[in-house]
């Protein structure tokens, strides 16, 4: 009786397949909400109000304090809505925060004000993102997680296309460019918190595998040759591999440019910006492949900890690199393993949180292997570039996106086999 009401339930909802294109629409509708802002319209309204010297002062300290709100705004109102048991309503109400003060963020005429405005922006957007992180969690089935981190890949470069097309010259002044990208981010999460949900997947219980019965006198069963890691493990490996990678991810966005033009003096921050936009351009598509791969094949696991050795290798030739040509390369190779590795990560994140009745929390949590190495990243770069350079630099994150590969070594063994 339950299983034919539950099939009759699912009837009425969209199926699981469609939920996922809407599910990653709203969160290319995040990334609209935020990179258009933090990377073009935020600091050219700071260097207005403050001039280009003390603009960049002011613009870290915005940086910092928006940088903790969103650590605790993620934990916070991921917690909430474990509590409450209603991901969509926060979602809305966050979706409605985040434009208002989008909108009210071009009326601001201080630089105090600015500070004020941003803290309760990111809060807004946690609000909104922390919730939909652990939306995913308990409507998506393992079996299309691969699809969603390689659709959710697609999130970075709509948001700067957003950046492009709301700053074409003439197009709208500073207030005018915030209204658009509001409207972009609404008419982007909309969809999913208008549909219907697919109802939960089920999760059995394991069946208990009766022990082996041995005769007297046979030679004792042996232990499997790879024992499966503890949740709590399997977790801390994750949380460890997304925060070493991350730290290279974020080193490179802010030094990727002064490095170039350490190698050849010419280099125009429009090379740079074409670089960043062809490993946008590959790394989606290639993230959408080897997503579906991992799902036919039940290979959760294999591809990040692949991905996260290519990533080694592209900053070892980077550290390597004498010339504009080989930097590019290195820088290319790179970028785009780990594109597809933080992709993909997001989503099989979601498949080895421990409870699931504190899905929101946990995904806070891990939200701040994203945050914090914003904040640890420009203390690595200080201490090792006025002494070994550049290649030092690379040279030490190419060992953290290697030890990232390592810690997820153990988890690769967890992977069913293929089937």
């Amino acid at each position: 009786m339950l299983r034919a009401r539950r099939v009759a339930e699912a009837g009425t909802r969209i199926p699981v397949d469609r939920f996922v294109l809407l599910y990653a629409l709203a969160w290319a509708g995040g990334a609209i909400a935020y990179t258009p802002l933090l990377t073009i319209l935020l600091p050219a309204r700071v260097a207005e109000l403050a001039g280009p010297q003390a603009g960049v002062d002011w613009l870290a300290w915005i940086a910092l304090f928006g940088a903790i709100a969103a650590s605790l705004g993620g934990i916070a109102f991921g917690t909430l809505s474990d509590i409450t048991r209603n991901r969509r309503g926060w979602i809305a109400a966050g979706l409605v925060l985040v434009c208002g003060l989008l909108v009210m963020l071009g009326q601001v005429s201080s630089l105090s004000g600015l500070i004020v405005a941003i803290v309760a922006w990111q809060l807004a957007l946690n609000m909104m993102l922390g919730p939909l992180s652990a939306w995913a969690a308990d409507l998506v089935p393992d079996r299309r997680k691969g699809l969603l981190g390689g659709l959710m890949a697609f999130a970075p470069g709509l948001g700067a296309l957003a950046g492009a097309v709301v700053t074409l010259p003439g197009l709208a002044s500073h207030s005018g460019r915030l209204w658009m990208v509001a409207v972009l981010v609404a008419v982007c999460v909309l969809p999913v918190l208008l549909a219907r949900p697919p109802l939960p997947p089920a999760h059995p219980l394991p069946a208990q595998t009766p022990p082996a019965q041995t005769s007297p006198g046979s030679p004792p069963a042996q232990p499997p040759r790879h024992q499966p890691l503890s949740g709590r493990a399997m977790v801390i490996r994750m949380w460890l591999a997304r925060f070493a990678v991350q730290i290279a991810e974020a080193s490179l966005f802010a030094y990727l440019f002064f490095w170039l033009v350490s190698l050849e003096s010419g280099v125009s921050d429009n090379q740079s910006a074409r670089l960043f936009s062809l490993v946008l351009l590959v790394s989606a598509p290639l993230a959408l492949v080897v997503g579906r791969w991992s799902d036919r094949n039940d290979r959760p696991i294999a591809p990040l900890r692949a991905c996260a050795a290519v990533s080694a290798l592209g900053l070892v030739g980077m550290a390597l690199a004498t010339d504009l040509t080989a930097a590019m390369l290195g820088y290319a190779l790179f970028g785009i393993a780990s594109a597809v590795f933080l992709s993909l990560h997001a989503a099989q994140t979601l498949r080895i949180l421990p409870r699931p009745d504190r899905r929101g929390r946990h995904l806070g949590l891990f939200n701040l292997a994203n945050t914090v190495p914003s904040l640890v990243m420009p203390l690595l770069a200080m201490a090792l570039i006025p002494v070994v350079g550049y290649p030092g630099l690379f040279a030490a994150l190419a060992l953290l996106a290697g030890a990232a590969s390592l810690l997820l070594m153990a988890l690769v063994a967890t992977d069913r086999a293929p089937a």
